[in-house]
């Protein structure tokens, strides 16, 4: 290719994953529904958009270390600390028992329906074994499911990525091999990727702590140290063995999440904007390089493989991965109903597809077109499903509200008890030592971490937290926190009134209102420790003298804060009253 088809192809590949993204958050669908049939259309419709002309044989290496960059980032949303008890055990099953009964069903269910020969059927069921979190947890975020469950889906999702990726090397390696491969032999070959990826990870993450806990890298040198140091020991690892890079990545990513020398959070705004690009750009040049004549001979008989994965294989799966745990009957239900394929699946197939078609393995050449319906099937199938299978089973969370109420003073632990009587879930967020110890005290739920991490991007989206509440005694920090959450997080964000006037540390508030302007944080105090309490009353009526208004409750069970600016909510709809009552 010239130079200018090179620029115009590689410019059109990241537009078109762009585009496709803020298409997808327009339609409010996840992007990959969007991602695969744009660059499917570009692949044929243009010659710029194929990467195996735009990179050639340096295509494969380098899908292998984005992918290791997606796996990191998903990594870092895995703290080994919440993953406990029945979860853990699940989890564990769904990634074994997945893969031993994934694979040998998708071969032995593709085999006579693509038509295909027993070495391709054997290369499609492994590509098939993973899920991945770059689908999954954009389903997730529209279906908002249980906690546990989430967090069950998305271990899943992540761990299994890692170990479908380095069974799918093993066995391209064994069907292209002139040597017939022992049982044994290849056993001994998965756990020696494994230990090399487990291995690669622990000294990425040695290295790592490093960086970033012992030479203190600022914000900027911290992401670029991350993503250095991901890509290299992916690099490394996969040199020695093929895909142990991505054992790598999940490792290093979960221990950077759930070693508390990390503490606060090792993940950076600029990787929270980096994976989604390269989730785009990888989906739109894979895609790309299937064509319609390669699709429509595999169309209906992938329907039918979709159909024998979702409607039996991940059922059975569920069942025996949850059998003997806690998990709710609906729980299980849910679990056996989600299972949709991602970036993974096409990159592997991607890689190996070709390799298998050089040898001349009967069918190989099916193996990218098939692997790419059963991602746009089964994601097209889950994502306009997973809603009302969930609210049929009963496993989503409630549509009321969870504020984030950051400080521990007294009179704001108070806040929490009471709005939690009036059955609202509550996150605390604190500091001091002394406050998260008056926090837990109670019985409230205290987020861990730094406030960034529970109040924006992840963290957010998986606590479930729909406000924001900065309520401490420190005007300048409630007004920068204010001021930084309006540029990091889409959350509504409410603060206490300064108890002086004038711009202080940021040069005024931003778009967040703040409550009442007579109640300050000084004078809440003040109040409370006069005797002064958190009440809730009746929504009909007038509010007694010396009762001062903070919040009212709805119907719907949203709450509403009473600021001096913005619109209340209807009193007719208005159920319940939150106020400071006099001593």
């Amino acid at each position: 290719m010239t130079s200018e088809q090179i620029l115009i192809g590689s410019g059109l590949t990241l537009v078109l994953a762009v585009a496709s993204q803020l298409l997808a958050a327009r339609l409010r669908v996840p992007a990959i529904i969007v991602l695969l049939p744009v660059g499917f259309a570009a692949g044929a419709l243009t010659d710029d958009v194929h990467p195996d002309r735009l990179l050639g044989p340096a295509f494969s290496p380098l899908v292998s270390l984005a992918v290791a960059v997606i796996l990191y980032d998903a990594g870092l949303g895995l703290d080994l600390r919440e993953l406990t008890g029945h979860a853990r055990h699940t989890v564990v099953r769904l990634v074994w028992v997945g893969t031993l009964l994934t694979a040998p069903a998708a071969a032995f269910a593709a085999a006579p329906l693509l038509g295909v020969s027993g070495k391709a059927a054997a290369m499609l069921g492994a590509i098939l074994v993973v899920s991945g979190p770059t689908v999954v947890g954009p389903l997730l975020d529209f279906v908002r499911p249980t906690e546990r469950v989430r967090r069950v889906l998305l271990w899943e999702g992540s761990l299994i990525d890692a170990v479908g990726g380095i069974l799918g090397a093993l066995v391209f390696h064994a069907l292209v091999s002139e040597e017939h491969r022992r049982l044994g032999a290849g056993l001994l070959e998965f756990a020696a990727s494994v230990g090399l990826g487990l291995l690669g990870g622990l000294l990425g993450a040695a290295l790592l702590w490093l960086l970033l806990v012992r030479a203190r890298l600022n914000e900027v040198l911290g992401t670029s140290a991350q993503l250095a140091v991901v890509v290299g020991v992916a690099a490394v690892c996969d040199a020695l063995r093929d895909d142990t890079g991505l054992i790598a990545a999940i490792v290093l990513g979960v221990v950077v999440a759930t070693v508390p020398a990390f503490d606060p959070p090792a993940r950076r705004i600029f990787l929270e904007t980096l994976v989604p690009l390269i989730v785009g750009v990888l989906f739109v040049s894979i895609s790309s390089t299937v064509t319609w004549s390669s699709v429509r001979p595999v169309l209906l008989p992938v329907l039918g493989l979709v159909a024998v994965l979702a409607v039996v294989v991940r059922p059975v799966v569920a069942a025996l991965s949850t059998a003997g745990t806690d998990l709710a009957e609906g729980e299980r239900a849910f679990l056996g109903w989600m299972a949709p394929r991602g970036i993974v699946a096409a990159s592997t197939a991607a890689t190996f597809s070709t390799g298998l078609a050089a040898a001349g393995v009967g069918g190989a050449e099916k193996i990218l077109p098939a692997t790419f319906l059963v991602i746009v099937f089964t994601v097209t199938l889950y994502g306009l499903s997973a809603v009302p299978v969930a609210r049929l089973l009963r496993v989503t969370r409630p549509a009321r509200s969870r504020p984030l109420l950051v400080g521990g003073e007294p009179w704001t632990v108070e806040l929490a008890a009471v709005l939690r009587s009036a059955g609202l879930d509550v996150l605390l967020w604190a500091g001091r030592d002394e406050q998260r110890a008056r926090i837990s005290a109670a019985g409230l739920e205290l987020a861990d971490g730094e406030l960034l991490a529970a109040a924006s991007g992840e963290g957010a989206e998986r606590e479930g937290v729909t406000a924001v509440y900065l309520l401490t005694a420190e005007d300048e920090f409630n007004a920068l926190a204010a001021a930084v959450l309006h540029e990091v997080s889409e959350l509504p964000v409410f603060r206490l009134p300064a108890t002086a006037p004038g711009p202080g540390a940021v040069g005024g508030p931003p778009t967040a209102t703040v409550l009442p302007a007579a109640l300050t944080g000084p004078e809440l105090a003040r109040r409370h420790a006069a005797g002064a309490r958190i009440l809730r009353r009746p929504a009909d009526g007038e509010l007694p003298p010396g009762h001062d208004l903070l919040f009212t409750l709805d119907r719907a069970g949203h709450l509403h804060p009473a600021t001096p600016h913005g619109t209340p909510p209807r009193r007719d709809r208005v159920t319940e009253r939150i106020v400071l009552g006099p001593p």
